[in-house]
């Protein structure tokens, strides 16, 4: 029954896989939340049963990850801290997967497009004037004439950012935020290489400046179709046009 097969032995974890291991179970069952002190290294040792080495290679990947923040010096304040992950440690990651998991394109246009238009919808709803500042000034600056790609895709970017904080959901806002941070990278790559770039800013300018004005109305309907048909015809005119050709692209890929 076991003819023609291949069997290899089972590979042991390494420790400090272990020890990231029970420190997320204590974090997934509640035991361990935002602001509380980890054990100290020596505590961890003796509790877990692995030697230093392993708990600190554990706690420089939390790190790295966001999820940890050391706290210098002396007395109840010090120590390592589980932290809320900021969007940057989520972008960060989302980007390295996207880039490693190669998903298709249309894969990640599907999330951004769902996304974006419960955000639009959600500010529609109750985004405060700060907010509407926060959209307006970054429109303002998208307008601004002869403003580098690299500048302009900020801009773009910090106009989407405001429009799923206005939203109030911080999930939708973080993974909206890490999935625009994701395809920075093909959005530039995909400006450089348009021929009639003013014409398409114009286009984009006007697409930006309808969407702000429904959700500075409180059109939550209008809002998120404006957001789902901006992001999908960008996508497939612009970015999929210059790429037309070839394997479909991955969206980790510049």
């Amino acid at each position: 029954m076991t003819e023609g097969m291949t069997w290899e032995p089972v590979p042991r974890a390494r420790t400090f896989e272990l020890v990231l291991a029970r420190i997320e179970e204590q974090i997934v069952a509640g035991n361990l939340r935002v602001g509380d002190r980890l054990p100290p290294e020596r505590e961890l040792v003796d509790l877990l049963g692995v030697s230093r080495a392993a708990v600190r290679e554990a706690l420089r990947v939390l790190e790295a990850q966001g999820v940890l923040r050391p706290r210098v010096g002396t007395g109840p304040s010090s120590g390592t801290v589980i932290a809320a992950m900021p969007s940057e440690g989520l972008t960060r990651l989302l980007r390295l997967h996207l880039a490693l998991a190669n998903f298709p394109l249309a894969d990640v246009v599907e999330a951004r497009a769902t996304l974006e238009r419960s955000s639009a919808q959600l500010a529609a709803a109750q985004a405060s004037a700060d907010e509407l500042t926060a959209m307006r000034t970054a429109l303002e600056e998208m307008e601004r004439p002869g403003l580098p790609l690299d500048r302009f895709n900020d801009h773009d970017t910090a106009f989407h950012v405001a429009i799923a904080e206005a939203a109030r959901n911080r999930l939708v806002a973080d993974l909206t935020t890490a999935v625009r941070g994701a395809v920075r990278p093909l959005l530039l790559d995909a400006f450089e290489r348009i021929g009639d770039w003013e014409a398409v800013v114009v286009r984009l300018r006007g697409e930006h400046r309808a969407l702000y004005d429904a959700i500075a109305a409180g059109d939550g309907d209008r809002a998120g179709a404006l957001a789902e048909a901006h992001v999908r015809g960008f996508h497939q005119e612009v970015v999929q046009g210059l790429l037309d050709g070839g394997p479909e692209p991955a969206a980790g890929r510049s």
